[in-house]
């Protein structure tokens, strides 16, 4: 049995048009996951595909072919269903985008999977072979991440990324911010994979840096201890995601330094404690901010620090003040984005009853295009506001002097700033829309036309 395993991209993030580079790139984890979760009494033969890192065959060699889905990447999953399907060949989809829309994404493919498909998957494929695949396949209510296999790494060309050796502790987060995807789709129970197991799998790969993918590692701060205590004497040196909260547990935060923390992706959202509130997010606190960057920086861990814009309290003069904060506490790799209410999410559905919701585009929907009706500014406004932020912190003289502040694993921090710098400058190739020019909050109450 042949089965093509497909990560397709939105124009933004594709190999051939797109601007991310491979210095920004890691492999995905899911493809080979779901690779390693084939019964091996089917003996299926995979073929897996990036589209971040190479074109999408029409021309595939397969009996079935499994796509997974986000927002922004549904459009050409659906494209590429039909192409697919046209030839005779079964296609299912799987993903964020599929669990929050599975009516929506059962209309363009033969199965479906919703939820976590760690169990689903081996069932589908066994009913495939038998000729018996169901419409839909959903997560197993009692699911743990005990027992799994090691993903498949292998499978997919190490040539094509910054690095190969990217891991998952747990998954999804307890908290419940109102524009995040992951409450809605998977719940706010965070599922753990036995630490020993973790172990097992970072001894086996052999890699000494490597990458979490985990949305939140400190969401459970037992289980975090434990992992750290066990990561120490590995003497690896890794890279993953935390909330703010990593800065007012200082035993945490040491103890996360000794077993290799050597960077962090932090969603700041926002300098304003007023939009946080909006979004939900009332546990950052900007005033700590600074401290938390200093004290991180101390520790020797480098900061991916994300900021969002076009929430309700958003004026015009955000962006400046934005860029200027970032630029002032030396955060090593900022990273903007534009809000977005991905359907399902308790935002989308806010902005849907005060008919905010500009298009369902789901192309638009890759945090970098406004597909919103802001509240104090127009739709241009946001997007121009936005690539200038972009610009003022990956200015060459702002780069140096951000790295020059945190002079933290230099060699790779000037090589990230590098990469964003020249996604930066090239955003703009990539807007397809031309918005009316609306900012009052009259206008938000007025019911808008689709715009795409």
């Amino acid at each position: 049995m042949k089965v093509a395993l497909i990560s397709p991209k939105g124009p933004l993030y594709r190999s051939t048009g797109g601007i991310f580079r491979k210095s920004l790139r890691y492999q995905p984890l899911t493809l080979t996951t779901l690779a390693a979760l084939a019964p091996p009494e089917l003996d299926v033969e995979f073929q897996l595909v990036d589209e971040g890192t190479g074109d999408v065959p029409l021309d595939i060699d397969a009996d079935l072919v499994g796509m997974t889905v986000i927002t922004g990447s549904a459009p050409r999953a659906y494209e590429l269903a039909a192409a697919y399907r046209r030839r005779g060949i079964k296609v299912v989809l799987g993903g964020p985008h599929v669990t929050l829309l599975p009516e929506e994404a059962q209309q363009h493919a033969d199965a479906i999977c919703t939820g976590y498909a760690d169990r689903s998957w081996p069932a589908l494929l066994r009913d495939f072979a038998r000729g018996d695949m169901k419409p839909r396949y959903a997560q197993a209510p009692d699911l743990d991440l005990a027992g799994l296999p090691f993903a498949r790494r292998e499978l997919l060309d190490k040539r094509d990324y910054l690095t190969q050796a990217v891991f998952e502790a747990t998954r999804s987060c307890a908290h419940d911010c109102e524009f995040c995807v992951a409450p809605t789709a998977w719940g706010r129970k965070q599922l753990q994979k036995p630490v020993d197991e973790v172990i097992a799998d970072i001894r086996q790969f052999g890699a000494r840096r490597l990458i979490f993918i985990d949305l939140n590692l400190i969401s459970d701060r037992n289980y975090a201890r434990e992992l750290f205590t066990a990561l120490v004497p590995l003497g690896v040196r890794w890279f993953g995601l935390s909330t703010s909260l990593i800065g007012r547990d200082p035993d945490l935060m040491e103890l996360m330094a000794r077993s290799g923390c050597s960077g962090l992706l932090i969603g700041f959202e926002t300098i304003s404690k007023a939009a946080l509130g909006d979004i939900g997010k009332r546990f950052n606190d900007p005033a700590l901010y600074a401290s938390l960057v200093a004290d991180l920086h101390r520790h020797k861990i480098s900061i991916q620090g994300c900021f969002v814009f076009g929430n309700d309290h958003d004026d015009s003069s955000v962006f400046e003040r934005t860029a200027g904060f970032v630029n002032d506490v030396g955060i090593d790799l900022p990273r903007f984005a534009i809000l977005t209410p991905f359907p399902g999410t308790p935002l989308f559905r806010r902005f849907e009853a005060e008919g905010r919701i500009l298009t369902r585009n789901w192309e638009m929907y890759d945090g970098q295009h406004v597909v919103h009706l802001p509240k104090q500014m127009s739709p241009r406004e946001l997007q121009e506001g936005h690539e200038r932020a972009w610009k003022a912190v990956y200015a060459r003289r702002a780069i140096v002097r951000r790295l020059a502040k945190a002079r933290v694993q230099l060699p790779i921090s000037i090589a990230a700033n590098l990469g964003y710098r020249f996604y930066a400058h090239h955003l703009h190739t990539h807007y397809n829309c031309d918005w009316p020019q609306v900012a009052t909050p009259a206008d938000v109450a007025r019911p808008r036309r689709e715009v795409a």
